[in-house]
């Protein structure tokens, strides 16, 4: 047996461990909330499986996603040849409010360009995995809460995972910030890197914004409203979107024919020793480094732009 199979069985049993302590952990977290919302939030999205996502739903689907990416959104989307083998961590941003149109289609091109041969898990706020309904629909398509035990597993399993770092500070912000690289200061994906043994694959996306503009944060309402007590939420914006016009940025929306460009950048690698998670220097050098990646992709698809706004 060479060397590199040894590593590789290393890393393997390095993942295998990492998930199971991670599973271990998120599950004494969520068992701390008392009661109320938060409670019913932690449980439904600590309700996770890999074999959740229906496959058969996610070829029926194919027609309705060919519409959305390349006739709404005509969507450009490049970089499929730096990707490395699997698993990987692809890290990105992501705009358009709530419904992050330019993450879904991220989502979409993969099954499309890679099928059931090569999983991609997409993550998901846990207010959202814990709607009924909603919750439901993102467990069939591969989503998974964005909490350490859900994506440790999946890339154990030899899975491929997208996180979005920075949540709701990311695909809140404003649209006059829309083609600012944003990961909101949160090192996690890279500590996860470490753990589980896999490169990180950058993905650059501009336009998603477009879909739906968001005019204020609303950070002092979220406040008011006590939703990071709640849900987790420490803003509440206000968007430009269809029917509504302007209105709180959590409404049913049709999604503005924004122009969405999509990149795939050269691929990141992490030392691979989990003492390294405490070396918060090594961690912010190697977020820094995914940061810069992205925006640089988001600056060359910004300047493709032939319009200011949908073009």
């Amino acid at each position: 047996m060479s060397d590199a199979d040894h590593r590789n069985i290393e890393l393997h049993d390095q993942a295998q461990r990492q998930a199971a302590a991670a599973r271990l952990k998120m599950k004494d977290r969520r068992e701390q909330h008392e009661g109320g919302m938060g409670k019913f939030v932690a449980e439904r999205a600590g309700d996770w499986d890999l074999g959740d996502q229906n496959t058969a739903a996610m070829d029926r689907q194919v027609r309705f996603w060919k519409f959305v990416t390349d006739r709404w959104f005509r969507m450009e989307i490049d970089g499929w040849d730096e990707i490395p083998e699997a698993p990987v961590l692809v890290v990105g941003v992501h705009t358009g409010a709530p419904f992050v149109w330019d993450a879904w289609t991220v989502g979409a091109q993969w099954w499309r360009h890679f099928g059931e041969k090569r999983t991609l898990h997409g993550t998901a706020h846990d207010a959202l995995m814990a709607f009924p309904i909603i919750g439901k629909v993102f467990r069939s398509m591969g989503v998974l809460p964005a909490a350490p035990d859900s994506m440790a597993t999946a890339l154990a399993e030899g899975r491929d995972v997208i996180v979005w770092p920075g949540g709701e500070v990311d695909s809140l912000r404003p649209w006059t910030e829309r083609d600012v690289a944003t990961l909101g200061g949160r090192t996690g994906f890279v500590k996860m890197a470490i753990r589980m043994g896999v490169p990180i694959v950058p993905v650059a996306t501009v336009g998603g914004a477009d879909a739906m503009p968001v005019l204020v944060r609303g950070d002092t309402l979220a406040r008011v409203l006590r939703l990071d007590r709640i849900a987790r939420l420490k803003v509440f914006p206000i968007a430009l979107s269809l029917p509504w016009i302007i209105a709180p940025a959590a409404l049913p929306q049709i999604p503005l024919p924004a122009k969405i460009r999509t990149r795939f950048m050269p691929p990141i690698t992490v030392d691979h020793d989990p003492a390294l998670c405490d070396d918060e220097d090594y961690v912010e050098a190697k977020y820094e480094e995914v940061r810069q990646r992205i925006q640089s992709g988001m600056d060359a698809l910004a300047r493709k732009r032939r319009f200011p706004i949908f073009g």
